[in-house]
């Protein structure tokens, strides 16, 4: 029940369609009668900067969960960024603090790591390609970066977003061995599609699936379906997948202790999450 006191959380991103995390949020606030709701709301990236600050003179709005196509933008609109914010060159996620001030942070890359790590695959001494370095790419090739991959290739249409992102990587990581160029997944152990590719019907492969290593692991941060046409053809390799709505659950435990509200595990928001796909 949103009451006059419920706390909200404000879900940005466009087109909305594909959200999941008010289906996990919110079951997860009912069953620990927390009085808080997370929203969707939708806003295309020619509308955002102007009303992004305007929305947290809402006097109830705690805080706001970012995603595409506005997380790069984001990072420049807050009044403080952390450490992994900087490094990955955007924010998913906004903390209005006591004094009106804002403070952004970056949970895309842990959860997508989290994730990798759970299902027993080792990062350290890997190599990796992240097709897409946005804000989404960006943070999970950081993530990747810090648990100690030994090579990283970036791939973006935008071939400025890919070095940029590399310039970054070689700063913070001076012994790992980055690339740009080619989304060719051939002898990578780890491909990232951090592209929307795979929201919408017809959408080109980003990459090419027979092209991928057996026994890679191959992870998606499309949500629209569980099992994308990229996922699909990669388990069709003999390829471990990991679905987008895993990064999500394995990052919300720390969005919860973000925003303060507690925390909790992946299991435990699995039992009460009411997705629908």
């Amino acid at each position: 029940m949103i009451t006059g006191r419920t706390t909200v959380v404000a879900h940005i991103g466009w087109p909305t369609e594909s959200f999941k995390a008010p289906m996990i949020y919110n079951p997860w606030f009912e069953a620990q009668d927390i009085d808080a709701v997370v929203v969707p709301l939708g806003v295309e990236a020619k509308d955002y900067p102007g009303l992004f600050r305007p929305l947290f003179q809402i006097r109830n709005m705690h805080g706001a969960l970012v995603t595409m196509p506005h997380k790069v933008t984001t990072a420049g609109l807050v009044d403080e960024v952390t450490t992994t914010a900087q490094i990955a060159g955007s924010c998913n996620a906004v903390l209005r603090r006591p004094d009106g001030s804002l403070l952004g942070d970056m949970f895309d890359g842990a959860g997508f790591v989290r994730g990798v790590e759970r299902k027993g695959r080792a990062i350290a001494g890997a190599r990796a390609l992240v097709v897409g370095c946005g804000g989404v790419g960006s943070a999970i090739a950081a993530s990747l970066a810090a648990a100690g991959l030994a090579g990283i290739a970036l791939f973006d249409p935008a071939a400025e977003s890919a070095a940029g992102l590399a310039d970054r990587l070689r700063r913070h990581y001076p012994a790992l061995q980055v690339s740009t160029g080619s989304n060719d997944p051939a002898g990578f152990d780890i491909v990232v599609n951090a592209t929307p590719l795979g929201m919408k019907p017809g959408d080109s492969l980003p990459v090419d699936p027979a092209r991928i290593n057996e026994g890679a692991f191959v992870g998606e941060v499309v949500m629209k379906e569980e099992h994308t046409p990229l996922l699909r053809a990669a388990m069709a390799r003999g390829c471990t997948v990991q679905v987008g709505a895993d990064m999500l659950f394995e990052m919300i435990p720390a969005y919860l202790e973000f925003f303060g509200f507690g925390t909790s595990t992946p299991e435990e928001l699995r039992q009460v999450a009411r997705l629908q796909y």
